[in-house]
């Protein structure tokens, strides 16, 4: 096995989790940066992230890290991380076909000795029951033997510039105690905040995919009330304001709850649970609520505009902010969309304004072209759905000013004071 003075590490998958890693392990150690997009690749060696998540000042710091799409490179390293996605599929089943992939690219190049981390979110078991088999038949080599293994779940919050990733304690993990000790004492060099070595990989595989679920099943709650309240006329807003006086009271925010994680990692550990034949009931219904918000939200929003005499099937609405959250171009499983096409189903025209997405990705992924700029101010109702600071900053007259005179204006996100808007969420 390797030792840390000797340390080369190669990180497969250069998103909003591999980036980081990769600039931040840099300074540590000798890094081979590898995604098989030779177009990301090409960007990230002039220092552009579409991401957002490395300033320009943590890129000119990182001028260690090698960029390639080359397998001949990224043999080099010996301590391999790899940071792909794992979406689920139409089925709401784990999609781990990228996983797969990168198993095999680095199983490919693995020699004696190395070690194999994952930072994908994924079940407890997979990376032993699922990638392990795939490096121990690409390399010829046997685990624990020839190779080792560990997982280290991400914990990157897109978008946030107060917790990024030297400042987020990191679990760790590995396929021995040698091991596991060898991959805490890595992350340590770059996880100013610390690290929690946990004793076994299904462990921190576990941790993982609950801190997510916890978040679902308490925002699913929230939403819930949401609902109750409205029928009940009362704001929700207020409600949580004074119930957070409590000393021991969490609060949680209604909404749409999407991205790549809390809106798809429960369906990873409910796909095992229901493997070994228990039926989780809580998670499942935490589930069905958030991904029923979508068509909950255009129904209020109709309801709305019946109640100001509107005529539905003839209307124009404006969505502002099409992101899966506020502040960051991620687009992945928003459920934004979902609403958009709850509106479509009725025939209502619908335009979407988001000053952060990139308008290309957007339509190659959802097949939806946004607007370059707001030049029509004559809609009847517009959707307050992602609080990007380019709208915070608006008052409510700069958003009446898109409506009609009798206009809708829906506030999603609770952007404006409580009567500013029409209704809210």
């Amino acid at each position: 096995m390797i030792d840390l003075q000797n340390v080369h590490v190669g990180v497969v998958g250069l998103g909003y989790v591999g980036l980081p890693l990769a600039v931040h392990l840099a300074k540590h150690f000798p890094l081979t940066a590898f995604d098989l997009n030779p177009d990301r690749v090409a960007a990230l060696r002039q220092g552009i992230d579409h991401t957002h998540e490395v300033t320009p000042e943590e890129f000119a710091a990182a001028d260690r890290v090698i960029f390639t799409s080359s397998l001949e490179e990224l043999k080099r390293a010996n301590f391999y991380i790899v940071a792909v996605p794992t979406p689920i599929d139409r089925a709401l089943q784990p999609d781990m076909t990228a996983l797969r992939q990168a198993s095999a690219t680095v199983g490919g190049v693995l020699d004696k000795g190395d070690i194999v981390v994952f930072e994908s979110t994924v079940y407890p078991g997979a990376t032993e029951e699922v990638c392990v088999p795939i490096l121990q038949k690409r390399s010829g080599l046997i685990f624990n033997e020839g190779f080792f293994a560990g997982y280290s779940p991400e914990r990157i919050n897109p978008g946030d510039l107060d917790h990024r990733l030297p400042d987020i304690t990191k679990v760790t993990s590995g396929s021995t105690p040698e091991v596991a000790d060898l991959v805490d004492a890595v992350y340590k060099r770059a996880i100013c905040a610390g690290t929690h070595k946990v004793s076994s990989i299904r462990v921190a595989e576990a941790a993982k995919v609950i801190e997510n679920i916890q978040r679902d099943v308490n925002i699913a709650l929230v939403n819930e009330l949401a609902q109750i309240f409205k029928k009940l006329e009362i704001e929700t807003r207020e409600v949580l304001e004074a119930a957070s006086t409590k000393w021991n009271f969490h609060a949680y925010k209604p909404g749409l709850v999407g991205g790549h994680c809390i809106g798809v990692d429960p369906y990873y550990l409910t796909h095992k649970a229901q493997s070994v034949g228990f039926h989780p009931e809580m998670i499942l219904a935490g589930r069905r609520i958030n991904d029923g918000m979508a068509a909950w939200v255009a129904l209020d929003v109709i309801k709305t505009m019946l109640q100001k005499q509107l005529e539905v099937a003839r209307s124009r609405i404006l969505i502002l902010g099409l992101t899966f959250k506020e502040n960051c171009p991620d687009i992945r499983n928003t459920k934004v969309v979902d609403l958009i096409r709850e509106f479509q189903k009725l025939s209502i025209e619908v335009d979407v304004f988001d000053p952060v997405a990139d308008r290309d990705e957007v339509y190659r992924e959802y097949g939806i072209q946004t607007l370059t700029s707001l030049e029509y101010t004559q809609y009847d109702a517009a959707v307050v759905a992602v609080s990007h600071r380019q709208f915070c900053s608006m008052d409510q007259g700069w958003f009446r000013s898109l409506l009609k005179e009798n206009g809708v204006l829906y506030d999603l996100k609770n952007v404006l004071p409580t009567n500013a808007s029409d209704a809210r969420l």
